[in-house]
C-alpha cells in the first residue's frame, strides 16, 4: 500500500511537472504554425491531453473481451465531459479567485472572449444531447452514426483552425523552457518539446489511473464507483493541470480554450469508438452523469452568454460531479 500511494503522488507530480513543459512548448508550436490564439488551445493542446483518456476508451472498446470491459470505455466517454464541464472550470474560477491578487487583477471578471465560448457551449450542447439520447434507444444502424461524430469534430477544428484571433497585449509567451537563452527557437526544439512533455503526461496518467484503481480496491470501493467517478477525474486530470497553469500566468482564455477544445473530443471521438464497438446503451448512472453535464453545459452556456462572468460563478458548477458522486455511491451501495 505504501508503494502504491508512493507511486499515486509521485505519477500526480510528474503530470504536473510535464504539463508545465506541454503548455510552454505548445504555445510555441502554436506560434510557429502561425494559428489564432485560440485555435491553439481549442485545437493543439486539447488534442494533445486528450489522446490518453481516448486511447483508454479505443483499448477498451476495441480490444475488451467481455461486456464489462466495454463498459469501462462507455464510462470513460460520458464520464471526460462531465469532469471537464464541471471540476475542470471550476478549477478556473478557484485558481483565478485565488491569485488575482498575484496577477494584480483590481476584480475577478474572467477575460475572454464570452460569446465565442457560448457559441462552444452550444456547439458541444447539441452534439452531446444527440450522443444521450442515441444511448436511450436500440435501431440496427446506431453503429454507423458514428462517422457523424467524426465528422462534427472535423467541421469543429475546421472552424477553429480558420480562427485568426492574436492573443491578448499582457499575455507574454515565455521562452521555451528548453532554450530558454533564445528569443526564437527553431521548430525542432519547440516539437522535442511539447512531445516529451505529452509523452511523460500519458505515461505518468496511465501509472495514476492504475495507482487509483489498486487504491480503490485496497478500500474494497464496487468496481463501478472507480469507473465511472474516480478514473475519470484521473484521465482528465491534465486539461485540469494545463488550466490550472494558465489561470497561474493569467492565460485563462488559453485555459478555457483548452477545456472547450477537450469537451469537443470527449463528445465525438471516444463516442463514435464506442458506438462502432459495443450497443451504447445506458444504465441508470450513465444517464444521471448525461443529465449533470447538460446542466452544467447549459449553466455555463447561460453564464458566458451574459457576457462578463466573475470567477466565483465557476466554482456552482462544481458541486455538480459531487451531487454525481454521491448519486453513484448510494445507486451501487443498494
Amino acid at each position: 500500500m505504501l508503494l502504491t500511494l508512493c507511486l499515486f503522488l509521485g505519477s500526480a507530480g510528474a503530470i504536473y511537472f510535464a504539463c508545465e513543459y506541454f503548455v510552454n512548448g505548445v504555445e510555441w508550436f502554436g506560434q510557429k504554425l502561425k494559428l489564432g490564439a485560440t485555435a491553439t488551445g481549442t485545437v493543439l493542446a486539447a488534442f494533445g491531453t486528450a489522446l490518453p483518456e481516448s486511447a483508454v476508451t479505443f483499448v477498451a472498446v476495441i480490444f475488451g473481451k467481455t461486456p464489462e470491459a466495454r463498459d469501462i470505455g462507455v464510462g470513460a466517454a460520458l464520464g471526460g465531459p462531465l469532469v471537464l464541464a464541471t471540476i475542470a472550470y471550476a478549477v478556473v474560477g478557484v485558481a483565478l479567485w485565488y491569485n488575482r491578487r498575484q496577477l494584480q487583477r483590481t476584480d475577478r471578471i474572467i477575460r475572454v472572449d464570452h460569446q465565442r465560448l457560448a457559441r462552444d457551449q452550444s456547439w458541444f450542447l447539441a452534439i452531446f444531447v444527440v450522443k444521450v439520447g442515441l444511448g436511450l434507444v436500440v435501431f440496427a444502424f446506431k453503429p454507423l452514426l458514428g462517422v457523424l461524430f467524426l465528422a462534427a469534430y472535423a467541421v469543429y477544428v475546421w472552424r477553429e483552425m480558420r480562427s485568426d484571433d492574436s492573443a491578448p497585449e499582457e499575455e507574454v509567451l515565455e521562452p521555451l523552457k528548453l532554450r530558454p537563452t533564445h528569443a526564437e527557437p527553431a521548430l525542432r526544439w519547440v516539437v522535442t518539446q511539447t512531445v516529451a512533455a505529452l509523452v511523460v503526461i500519458a505515461a505518468a496518467s496511465r501509472l495514476f489511473v492504475s495507482q487509483l484503481e489498486a487504491i480503490g480496491t485496497a478500500f474494497a470501493l464496487p468496481p463501478h464507483l472507480v469507473a465511472l467517478v474516480l478514473s475519470p477525474v484521473a484521465t482528465e486530470l491534465p486539461e485540469t493541470i494545463n488550466a490550472l497553469i494558465w489561470v497561474r500566468q493569467g492565460k485563462e482564455r488559453l485555459a478555457l480554450a483548452n477545456i472547450s477544445g477537450a469537451m469537443m473530443i470527449q463528445a465525438t471521438i471516444p463516442s463514435s469508438l464506442a458506438l462502432f464497438a459495443t450497443p451504447w446503451l445506458f444504465d441508470t448512472p450513465l444517464i444521471v452523469a448525461g443529465a449533470m453535464t447538460t446542466v452544467a453545459i447549459v449553466y455555463l452556456w447561460w453564464l458566458f452568454r451574459r457576457g462578463q462572468v466573475d470567477a466565483r460563478w465557476l466554482l456552482p458548477v462544481g458541486l455538480l460531479y459531487g451531487v454525481f458522486a454521491i448519486f453513484v455511491a448510494w445507486h451501487f451501495a443498494g
